[in-house]
Formats: structure tokens, C-alpha cells, sequence
């Protein structure tokens, strides 16, 4: 579970996006950022999140939102996770755990008896000014979209 709260100043990100090109939260300063944390790529849970965010892309466009999404995935696998599934925004690479470890979101989870480190499914609503606006952890994968813009 995130140490973060709706106020905080939300952590600088330095790491690369799906081509390997450096990715910021500096260069979203001024805009409304959609950052969701997510455990795999290609995995059922993480998909269909993913395509709502994809459906729904317009209108969280319209609204003034970027959207970020980021996982431990190497480049080359969120590339053909963004080709499969024809997704529109910018996927984080994170292979060295720095942003899920700055965000709190990595940490021990168990799944059918077993415990093992990963990813709590955790979305950050940024603020332009780089405030957090909003934290939901309890995220409907199928209709995500509609928790971020209540």
C-alpha cells in the first residue's frame, strides 16, 4: 500500500518509456496526468484496464488528461503489448523498480496461497501542478475509466 496522499507532491519519474526514450513527469508539468500502475503486461486484469484506458482515450483527452501507465516490462515487451492492443499512450519501463518503490506500490502480494513481490494495481491522478488529486486502489479494471473521472 502507497505511503502517498492526496496533497503529496507526486514523485519525479526518470526512466524510459516503450522506445526506450527517456520519459519524465517534468514534461507533463501543466497538464492533469492519469499514472496507473499495473502488474504485467499481457496478463488478463492488466489488459482489460489497459483497453478501457484505450476505449475511453477521447474523452480522457477531451478532459485534459495524459495517460501514463507503467510496470517492471522491459521496452520490448510494452511495445508489443501497446501493438497487440492497439494502445495509444506511453508505457514506463521500470525494470529497476525505481518509480513503483517511489510510488509505494511494490511490495509483497499472495495469490493462491503463494506470497511473492509485485505490483498493488494502483492509479495516480496528478494534478498540472504535480499534486496528487486522487489515489484509487481499489481499481475496476472493466470501468476504470469511470472511477478516474467521478
Amino acid at each position: 500500500m502507497t505511503h502517498l496522499k492526496i496533497g503529496d507532491n507526486a514523485p519525479a519519474i526518470n526512466s524510459v518509456d516503450q522506445n526506450g526514450d527517456a520519459i519524465t513527469l517534468e514534461q507533463f508539468k501543466g497538464k492533469k496526468v492519469v499514472l496507473y500502475f499495473y502488474p504485467k503486461d499481457m496478463t488478463p486484469g492488466c489488459t482489460v484496464q489497459s483497453c478501457n484506458l484505450r476505449d475511453n482515450y477521447k474523452v480522457l483527452l477531451d478532459k485534459g488528461y495524459v495517460v501514463l501507465g507503467c510496470s517492471v516490462d522491459s521496452p520490448a515487451r510494452h511495445v508489443k503489448f501497446i501493438e497487440k492492443y492497439d494502445l495509444p499512450f506511453s508505457l514506463i519501463s521500470d525494470e529497476d523498480k525505481k518509480v513503483v518503490e517511489d510510488y509505494g506500490v511494490w511490495g509483497l502480494k499472495k495469490f493462491m496461497g503463494k506470497e511473492y513481490m509485485g505490483i498493488s494495481r494502483t492509479t495516480f491522478v496528478i494534478d498540472e501542478k504535480g499534486l496528487i488529486e486522487d489515489i484509487i486502489t481499489k481499481v475496476d479494471t472493466k470501468d476504470h475509466t469511470a472511477q478516474i473521472l467521478k
